[in-house]
């Protein structure tokens, strides 16, 4: 498993414009789909919400990579 620290410098970064920042979706449509189909964990556990927001603290995981937003 990979782990990335991702630094944000707003309080908050939408689910779906995570995965497209971080290269793990190369596009929003492919995100939204990966995130509806129940392929990313959040905080450990199946998110389906493509607009959750996301915060400091909180970890995203898709294909083997950890993302942890700080």
């Amino acid at each position: 498993m990979e782990q990335r620290q991702v630094k944000i410098t707003t309080e908050f970064i939408k689910l779906d414009a995570l995965l497209k920042f971080e290269g793990l979706a190369g596009t929003g449509g492919e995100a939204k789909e990966r995130i509806q189909d129940g392929e990313v964990l959040v905080n450990g556990e199946t998110c389906t919400m493509r607009g959750r927001k996301i915060r400091p603290g909180d970890t995203v995981s898709l294909d083997g990579v950890i993302l942890k937003v700080v």
